[in-house]
């Protein structure tokens, strides 16, 4: 809540510059929720959800809530909003602005000019398949996780990735593990096939432990990653160390009729209260911004960005990592 509060207030100045207004509206949602509604996930929040054109999101969880029965933990919430609203498509871009190139602990020529879009799937795979849950069988608890997916749902994500490709510098890495997860051999067949509609973007497959290196070993050669729910949730916070921080980058999960943007940092109930440390360049009071205009608005706002990033940095850029 303290972050998004600070983040709304950019909102008349790029709405200003991007010729648009805005109607905001608040709600609550995972650990806040909970502690005010006895739930994380409250049914008006949801519908204040589906009646808006697009949502502004803050961190949900935190220490606080880590006792809580599994079904009620805030993360459930944010796992039921995308399921709710069909947000399939989760784009994270990943660039490395020149004056914030000493934040990454990585070689300022490794990363210097790297701009990479990761898109992960959102609403299959492990997270949301079933048979799950832990049971008793045979004297010993055992916990079961299913990794499922549709042919349609890999479709549909790899037109996300090939039309993205288009627009950037027409190249595609697809990454798996389908040298030992048939679910993943189903996905890579797919991507396969719908790359045959765009000729004009090159696709390439990867096993995601060699994308994992590849990422720190080389970033500069990938432009679109697209990847499953699960491989797509540790690589993008790989990804965002490339940048220095976690806390640098933003996040926009799209479906076909709803759109929410969020950083994706978590909670840092640490600096509770001293909003003096967040940064002029945090992901939610620029880069989600940003990235909401660009979608929602078509205003293009990149010029703009790249000169607030520059204003400078928290003297610990990974604050909320």
């Amino acid at each position: 809540m303290e972050i998004v509060r600070e983040a709304v207030k950019i909102f008349p100045v790029a709405a200003a510059g991007a010729g648009v207004t805005f109607e905001l509206r608040d709600g609550l949602i995972g650990g806040a929720a909970y502690d005010a509604c006895g739930t994380s996930f409250p049914e008006e929040s949801l519908e204040l959800a589906r009646n808006s054109d697009a949502i502004l999101l803050g961190a949900v969880g935190g220490p606080k809530w880590e006792s809580l029965d599994y079904s009620v933990r805030p993360e459930r919430a944010l796992l039921g909003l995308r399921e709710k609203l069909g947000l399939f498509a989760n784009l994270r871009p990943v660039k490395v602005f020149d004056d914030l190139l000493d934040a990454s602990p990585l070689k300022r020529e490794v990363v210097q000019g790297i701009d990479i879009m990761l898109i992960r799937e959102l609403t299959g795979d492990l997270y949301f398949g079933k048979p799950r849950g832990v049971r008793v069988e045979g004297g010993q608890r055992i916990g079961i996780n299913t990794l499922i997916y549709t042919e349609e749902e890999i479709r549909r994500i790899a037109r996300v990735a090939f039309e993205t490709a288009g627009k950037r510098r027409k190249k595609v890495v697809s990454v798996d593990k389908a040298n030992v997860l048939e679910a993943t051999q189903l996905w890579r067949d797919v991507v396969t096939e719908v790359s045959r509609d765009y000729p004009e973007v090159e696709l390439r497959h990867m096993y995601v432990d060699n994308c994992a290196m590849q990422l720190i070993a080389n970033p500069a050669q990938f432009d679109v990653i697209v990847t499953t729910n699960l491989f797509g949730d540790i690589l993008s916070d790989e990804a965002a160390m490339l940048t220095g921080s976690i806390g640098m980058l933003p996040s926009a999960s799209l479906g076909g009729q709803y759109a929410l943007y969020e950083p994706i940092h978590g909670s840092a109930p640490d600096i509770a209260g001293r909003i003096s440390r967040i940064p002029s360049h945090d992901p939610l009071r620029r880069h989600d911004v940003q990235v909401f205009l660009r979608h929602d608005a078509g205003s293009g706002l990149d010029r703009r960005g790249r000169a607030a990033g520059a204003s400078g940095r928290s003297p610990d850029p990974g604050y909320l990592s």
